[in-house]
């Protein structure tokens, strides 16, 4: 008989290897985004045009070369299947803003303005995610169109941002945005009726908004095409202005109140607006989140305002005219100014650089934090201090009268451990380039909370950051880009696993 043999047979796992993706969906998707963007061009090329300024043709050469790409996108991925993955859905929402801020900076680059490619990227970066950091120096000298198109930039950028955060954000489960769940968005797989009429619906209530921003500022003394930029980026919470000195170029009372207004509109859930418009004349007054941010900018606007007038003998009225206009504007992540709050003294920079870092309320064009996830930190730290004091009792963690579930908590403390880590890092790495440690943190700070102005006489409200190495306007495109889209939805893409099986 035969021996048998014995010898243990060497097995080598079976490696995973990579999945392949169907890039179908998300190239007809960036086409048509494209093409839409293309269009947009066309706009200030026609202004241009009639106002007989040169760069119209920069405009029509950018559209051109816009709508070939995306038609030729759309038209070689027609026929793809339209169900998304939740893998193809973290693709779409980076590469859409990757792709629109590239074609979106061709115009600014061609322009007779004459800016390099890396600032004409970081100003086309900084409008679409609504930042309003600009390194254009002489605004007011600037070609109408070109004006025109920073505006429209924001505007449009802004649109997507309460999209995102209703659509795509709470189905991806980014930071705990799965609160924000709404029924008609509930499913990645099929497009349905509902979601398409309320995306509709916030597309309208989104331009009736605007309409009504422009016609305020043209009632109160703007000059038409001032009024129609500035109505665009108030209600993006973006900040691009028509003039270097921001809303501060008009010394207009009346100016500044219709942009706090109109300011504090963008930053409010856009969701509840419908829901108001639907019957519910209370959803607004009655959402904790809506009450939080709005107590919160009281008492922040108050203690800047008492600060000025301690410390600087500003009388109490400049002093709350002032704080109120500069403190909503960081608060909300739109980034204009009425004058230089940095010489207020460090106390206020100290406020006014916690306001950055809180941002308004989720399913709104604004930035930062968000008022909902430090509702959650609070909620979450309310249960842990009970617990200690009363080891037998029951104490559920609750939001807007909704008992919060562990996913939710664990999601929102992971989001804010790499917030302030991102920060950290950026600003480590802008200090690299040798900025000082004050423009590094603040600019890290400022990029991620899509908020605008720095802090110090470089990056300041009375600043710009064109005197930064190119270096520097990448980290920072990379720093908005990073906060725009909450974090997650582009370090996820950094992690082996994700492209894995």
């Amino acid at each position: 008989m035969a021996a048998t043999d014995t010898t243990p047979v060497s097995v080598t796992p079976r490696q995973v290897r990579p999945r392949l993706i169907d890039l179908g969906p998300i190239l007809q998707v960036v086409g048509l985004l494209l093409s839409t963007l293309g269009c947009a061009m066309m706009v200030p090329a026609i202004v241009d045009l009639a106002l007989g300024s040169g760069d119209w043709i920069v405009f029509v050469s950018s559209s051109l070369v816009t709508l070939f790409i995306g038609v030729s996108m759309w038209a070689t991925s027609r026929g793809a299947d339209p169900r998304l993955s939740v893998r193809q859905a973290f693709i779409l929402t980076t590469i859409s803003w990757v792709a629109l801020a590239l074609f979106g900076s061709f115009p600014l680059y061609w322009s007779e303005i004459d800016l390099s490619f890396t600032d004409a990227f970081f100003e086309s970066m900084s409008g679409l995610t609504t930042t309003g950091s600009t390194v254009i120096v002489g605004l007011d000298l600037a070609p109408p169109g070109l004006l025109l198109w920073r505006g429209i930039l924001q505007w449009l950028g802004g649109l997507g941002i309460i999209v995102m955060a209703i659509a795509v954000l709470p189905m991806l489960q980014v930071g705990g945005m799965q609160l924000f769940k709404v029924e008609a968005f509930d499913t990645s797989e099929k497009i349905l009726p509902r979601a398409t009429q309320i995306s509709g619906n916030l597309t309208l209530l989104y331009v009736v908004f605007t309409a009504l921003c422009i016609i305020a500022y043209d009632l109160a003394g703007m000059q038409f095409l001032d009024a129609v930029v500035h109505g665009m980026t108030t209600i993006a919470t973006g900040g691009y202005s028509t003039h270097d000195a921001s809303i501060g170029y008009y010394e207009s009372v009346p100016i500044e109140i219709i942009s706090v207004i109109f300011m504090i509109a963008g930053s409010l859930p856009f969701i509840l607006y419908l829901k108001m418009i639907a019957g519910n004349p209370r959803a607004l007054a009655l959402d904790m989140q809506v009450r939080v941010f709005l107590v919160t900018l009281v008492i922040l606007v108050l203690m800047a305002a008492g600060s000025n007038v301690m410390l600087n003998d500003a009388t109490p009225a400049e002093a709350l005219r002032h704080s109120l206009f500069n403190m909503t504007s960081t608060m909300t992540g739109t980034g204009y100014s009425s004058t230089d709050h940095n010489a207020w003294g460090q106390f206020s920079i100290g406020i006014f650089f916690v306001a950055m870092f809180v941002g308004g309320c989720a399913g709104s064009t604004s930035c930062g934090i968000k008022i909902f996830r430090l509702q959650v930190v609070f909620e979450n730290v309310r249960q842990h201090l009970k617990r200690i004091l009363y080891p037998n009792g029951i104490f559920p963690k609750l939001y807007n009268g909704k008992t919060l579930s562990d996913s939710v908590v664990a999601a929102v403390m992971t989001f804010l451990f790499l917030y302030f880590v991102s920060v950290i890092v950026l600003a480590a790495l802008l200090s690299m380039t040798g900025l000082d440690p004050l423009t590094a943190f603040s600019g890290a700070a400022t990029a991620i909370s899509n908020v605008g102005p720095g802090a110090g006489p470089i990056i300041g409200p009375a600043g710009t950051f064109a005197s930064l190495s190119d270096t520097a306007k990448w980290l920072l495109a990379f720093g908005m880009l990073l906060g725009r889209l909450e974090l997650l939805t582009v370090l996820v893409m950094f992690m082996p696993s994700f492209w894995r099986r």
